[in-house]
């Protein structure tokens, strides 16, 4: 069996060939999807995230190459390995089919160990790529990180999942959290110290009104008169 179990479609217009090839697959333990014509494999394409295509060339409705060419002109697929099954072997269908980008091109009836090479071959092209984009999502969370620290508007614990990483993007991550929490930290305190000074302002204030009034002749001569009304008493 294969050492990584895949999601794999299999697109042939000829149910003898399409039963063999979806048979042996699910013997090596991968899922198998399958397709009778260029058409509805196109729409499974779109609908399914499939690990590797198998992909006939001569079949009606939209043939190989049609589909081929869909799935490397879509932005979301256009890196979903590609394996060219068919029988016609002439060199120019070959050329086409790498033209248009497929990842390899095996002749029927295929080769039980080079069809296995070859989807191993495909996992690892995809796996690679799979990683590649995690990473590049993984940066674009540090940079917004640091535009939402600067901002103030930092999440904490929008970090956690990039700062598990044991690379120099994980460390990075950690970095950024870090620096998060000490900003936090001091907001906190920044806080606490403007909340104090503005009740110090206010008491102040208050004591300066109250002063301002009992300054006066006037609230002088009633305390005056006050007094001598206690001391009659």
């Amino acid at each position: 069996m294969s050492t990584v179990a895949a999601h794999l479609l299999v697109v042939d217009d000829d149910p003898i060939n399409r039963r063999l090839l979806a048979g042996y697959l699910e013997r090596e333990g991968h899922t198998v999807a399958t397709a009778n014509d260029g058409l509805a494999g196109w729409g499974l394409v779109q609908q399914e995230p499939f690990d590797v295509v198998l992909l006939d060339v001569l079949m009606p409705e939209l043939d190989g190459y049609d589909v081929l060419a869909r799935i490397r002109g879509h932005a979301a697929l256009r890196h979903l390995p590609v394996i060219m099954i068919s029988s016609v072997e002439e060199m120019d269908s070959i050329v086409r089919c790498i033209e248009l980008g497929a990842d390899d091109y095996l002749p029927k009836p295929f080769s039980p160990v080079l069809l296995r090479a070859r989807i191993r071959a495909g996992l690892a092209r995809k796996r690679l790529h799979d990683l590649e984009r995690e990473y590049l999502e993984q940066v674009g969370h540090v940079v917004d990180a640091a535009t939402a620290v600067e901002a103030g508007t930092f999440v904490l614990g929008s970090l956690t999942a990039v700062a598990a990483r044991d690379d120099a993007l994980g460390n990075l991550a950690r970095v950024f959290q870090h620096m998060a929490h000490e900003v936090a930290a001091r907001e906190r305190v920044l806080q606490e110290q403007v909340r104090e000074l503005r009740i110090e302002i206010d008491e102040g204030k208050a004591a300066r009104q109250v002063a301002e009034i009992t300054g006066t002749d006037y609230f002088r001569d009633l305390q005056r008169k006050a007094e001598e009304l206690r001391a009659a008493r």
